[in-house]
């Protein structure tokens, strides 16, 4: 069974974006972990497709994302626990859907974001941060 990497909103909008500073690493992540099955909470999805909504693209892109089989997190949230990540961390919303998905679901995460890698690693969750093709255990 494959294992789930849940996805931030700062690799999808590389993943799309072949000028983004972050698209080489955001295709190697996709490329490395092959294997994997890409997933995405509605939020982070939603945060991914507010800059193609402004330009009438939002649904091309979102096309783009199934065809590269990202897939949706369609587990409730249970707003409790959605809260105490998001008190405990300090995290924005947005981020805390993210780091909560992870840890619900015994993910890894990528990410771009520092603050939400390093509140990943805090409560165990590895994040995937770049390309890697070296032997450091992430990947």
């Amino acid at each position: 069974m494959a294992r789930l990497i849940v996805l931030d909103a700062s690799v999808m909008i590389a993943i799309l974006d072949g000028s983004d500073v972050h698209f080489a690493d955001a295709k190697r992540i996709f490329f490395d972990n092959a294997a994997e099955r890409f997933v995405a909470h509605r939020v982070t999805l939603a945060e991914t497709l507010v800059q193609p909504a402004r330009g009438a693209r939002e649904s091309a892109m979102s096309n783009a994302l199934d065809a590269l089989g990202v897939g949706r997190l369609d587990e409730p949230d249970d707003p409790i626990e959605l809260a105490r990540v998001r008190a405990d961390s300090g995290l924005r919303m947005p981020d805390s859907c993210v780091l909560h998905a992870a840890m619900r679901d015994r993910a890894k995460l990528a990410t771009f974001d520092d603050r939400l890698a390093a509140a990943a690693r805090q409560r165990g969750v590895i994040a995937i941060t770049e390309a890697v093709t070296s032997d450091d255990g992430i990947g």
